[in-house]
């Protein structure tokens, strides 16, 4: 270590009610970017040596600045671009306050390690240490250099924050949401095969920001012969509400025209004709995929919770008894109650005459 890594004296303590009000802050900030894509959620807050906010920023999607050069970026525009250019300029006791461990690689952009090194700081405050095995180690390195390190201030709040990433990065395997939407009885259309719409307007608006959160749409060959779904992420006009949209995957072996509306403006789509789940998440895994939503039919539903794969579901229930009719999740292979796939309720939602519920693995 060198001594010019050394702080010339420990940088004055953070006051835990005012490091806990900058963590809530940056994850207000981590909360604007976006859900969907390889890289997690991340925000960051600068304090100076009052424990003044001094500069903010976030992660804003694949390829953009991390939070903490954002934040570093933010502090020198307030400092007329003073701020940051060695220990000296920084000023004593300059704290990062940062949602995720700051990453120790060069990826898409520097390592934010190397950045909050060189600009000074004296002390970094992280909610949780990075699980991602290629970027993690941060924390070492800074405090090899000499900068302070506290971990796992926040944890369980910041893995909720990005727990579809979470999940992808430690299992190497995407996230998995299942969306049902059934009548009381658990039936997703009538005996005459009429399904639009069993669900009201808004259970099937929020549909529409599930699948905006989302890399990836994956739907059975049979429902896109039947239903002919676009699978696009849209506004209530109906025009599509961000760039880029999900990826789209029919599985099945059905052949599908390629006027389809699946084929039209939207995601790229790819139909993988196999039955298999795992051969699906395998695919998907490879192209970065960290959360993927399992839309339908029954048949397609019953293959994936067949498959154990299923992390999440999103039961979108209305007030409709049919009596009979298409059942929402095929067989599976469930002939006890003791081999039932169980989850925990995380949230009930009202949506219009509709109820959501969340229920998951974890």
């Amino acid at each position: 270590m060198n001594s010019s890594d050394q702080p010339a004296e420990p940088p004055p303590a953070v006051d835990r009610n005012l490091k806990m009000v900058a963590m809530q802050r940056a994850f207000e900030l981590a909360a604007l970017g976006p859900a969907h894509g390889p890289n997690p959620r991340v925000g960051c807050v600068i304090l100076d040596a009052e424990d003044q906010v001094i500069g903010e920023g976030y992660h804003q999607g694949r390829g953009t600045a991390h939070a903490e050069a954002m934040a570093l970026a933010d502090a020198r525009t307030r400092h007329s671009g003073s701020f940051g250019q060695g220990a000296g300029a920084t000023g004593p006791g300059v704290t990062a306050v940062v949602t995720l461990e700051p990453c120790a690689h060069h990826g898409h952009t520097p390592p934010c390690t190397k950045l909050l090194r060189q600009a000074g700081i004296q002390r970094v405050i992280a909610a949780v240490a990075d699980p991602n095995p290629t970027a993690a180690g941060g924390g070492k390195y800074l405090a090899e250099h000499g900068v302070q390190v506290e971990l796992d201030v926040a944890a369980v709040q910041a893995r909720e924050l990005n727990y579809a990433w979470w999940k992808a990065v430690t299992s190497g395997l995407p996230y998995v949401t299942l969306k049902l939407a059934s009548s009381l009885d658990g039936r997703i259309a009538a005996p005459d095969g009429t399904s639009q719409w069993i669900t009201g307007l808004s259970a099937r608006a929020h549909v529409h920001q599930v699948r905006a959160q989302v890399d990836a749409i994956v739907v059975g060959s049979g429902t896109v012969a039947a239903d002919d779904p676009a699978l696009t992420a849209r506004r209530q006009d109906g025009t599509l509400a961000q760039t880029p949209q999900p990826l789209r995957i029919i599985q099945g072996l059905r052949s599908i025209p390629p006027d389809a509306a699946i084929y039209g403006p939207g995601g790229e789509t790819l139909h993988l004709t196999t039955h298999d789940p795992t051969a699906v998440l395998d695919t998907l895994a490879k192209r970065e995929v960290r959360h993927v939503l399992i839309e339908g039919g029954a048949t397609l539903a019953g293959a994936w919770l067949g498959a154990g794969l299923v992390d999440r579901v999103l039961a979108y229930v209305a007030p409709v008894v049919l009596g009979a009719g298409l059942p929402a999740i095929s067989d599976f292979g469930v002939k006890t109650l003791d081999q039932a796939e169980r989850f925990a309720t995380k949230q009930v939602t009202r949506l219009g005459q509709d109820v959501l519920i969340e229920a998951r693995k974890d």
